[in-house]
């Protein structure tokens, strides 16, 4: 049986988006190791600090920044995080100065948000309605 235990996001700047991604996102620093020019990054829940392991990675191919504008040209979500509760994720987020590009919308099963992580990617947030 297969595991994902690590997956990836493209970000601008290493540094900055540890900070993003801990201080103001909530995660955790997991794994932080020099590859050459860059670093190993990852970062985790604090709720599963055993969990999947996010790797912040630098978008250092030039297909990589394409396919990220790309994407937020399109309004369309690099990752998606899940969330106990849509709207109170978006209100905490957006105290911190988070900028959503979408607000918590009802999609049937789901209610969604969509931020942009200043990183250059757009990031979605779920909860499961029960």
């Amino acid at each position: 049986m297969l595991t994902i235990n690590v997956t990836s996001v493209y970000v601008d700047d290493q540094a900055k988006a540890l900070a993003f991604y801990t201080d103001v996102l909530g995660f955790v620093k997991k794994t932080d190791v020099p590859a050459g020019g860059a670093r190993w990054l990852t970062v985790v829940s604090p709720a599963h600090p055993d969990g999947v392991e996010l790797l912040l990675e630098p978008t250092g191919h030039p297909a990589a920044q394409v396919y990220k504008e790309a994407l937020v040209a399109d309004g369309i979500p690099f990752t998606s995080f899940a969330v106990e509760d849509a709207q109170a994720e978006y209100e905490r987020l957006s105290a911190a100065g988070v900028k959503f590009v979408q607000e918590p919308t009802d999609l049937g099963p789901v209610v969604t948000a969509v931020f942009d992580d200043t990183c250059g990617n757009l990031i979605q947030i779920a909860a499961e309605k029960g």
